[in-house]
């Protein structure tokens, strides 16, 4: 990024203080404008609810929407480690934990859904009903994998854990988004629609392919 001289200045910068703007990753705005834009799905349901629009059958759209909201912000948050790479922007890295943080609210909310709009928050029907279903245990377990993720995303808990084991816990997530993709196609295949799973298919194989050929030492560090 080229810097502005005044008039009369040199034209040579030094390198100990160069003159460069300041990076808009960095700016204090950036994550206040970050959350807002991954609340407003949960604005838009809101509303929605609100003021009846999401269709004949709200308590589905409410239920769906929120797991398709978990997916992909499970895909985004997975998405900023080979984007800090290929712009060569590490200031990318400091969003991570809100993108991932998201996820998890939003799957919180897709579980409350459910368990609120389908079973009534009746405790001994849900236990009874998710266990008989494969689509509904696997969806269910990856919401209990992201608990322990969600417990330890802030500062003392890397602490406490220790760099190592904090990361090794967190490697969690490419077996919660793999079973949110699971979930999502027996979901879709009860009605023979494997469009959209197809595209969550690939975007996730992408991205777990990136990080293998990273690990086997086939990308740059």
């Amino acid at each position: 990024m080229s810097a502005v001289l005044k008039p009369g200045a040199s034209t040579t910068v030094s390198a100990r203080s160069p003159a460069r703007a300041k990076p808009a990753l960095l700016h204090p705005a950036a994550k206040p404008l970050l959350f807002m834009l991954c609340v407003l799905p949960f604005v838009w349901l809101f509303y929605g609810a609100v003021a009846n629009t999401l269709g004949a059958n709200p308590a589905e759209a409410l239920i769906r929407s929120t797991g398709d909201w978990t997916l992909r912000f499970l895909c985004i948050t997975l998405t900023v480690t080979p984007l800090r790479q290929w712009t060569k922007q590490p200031a990318l890295a400091r969003f991570r934990r809100m993108l991932g943080l998201f996820a998890f609210f939003y799957v919180v909310l897709h579980f409350l859904s459910y368990a609120w709009l389908d079973m009534g928050f009746d405790l001994a029907t849900i236990a009874h009903d998710i266990p008989k279903r494969p689509f509904a245990l696997v969806g269910f377990t990856a919401f209990v994998l992201m608990i322990p993720l969600a417990a330890t995303s802030f500062n003392r808990a890397i602490k406490a854990l220790g760099a190592k084991r904090w990361q090794a816990l967190h490697k969690l997530v490419y077996a919660i988004v793999l079973l949110g993709l699971l979930h999502f196609f027996w979901m879709k295949a009860a009605k023979n629609n494997f469009g959209e799973v197809a595209i969550y298919a690939v975007v996730i194989a992408f991205l777990l392919g990136w990080r293998i050929q990273q690990r086997l030492g086939f990308g740059p560090e």
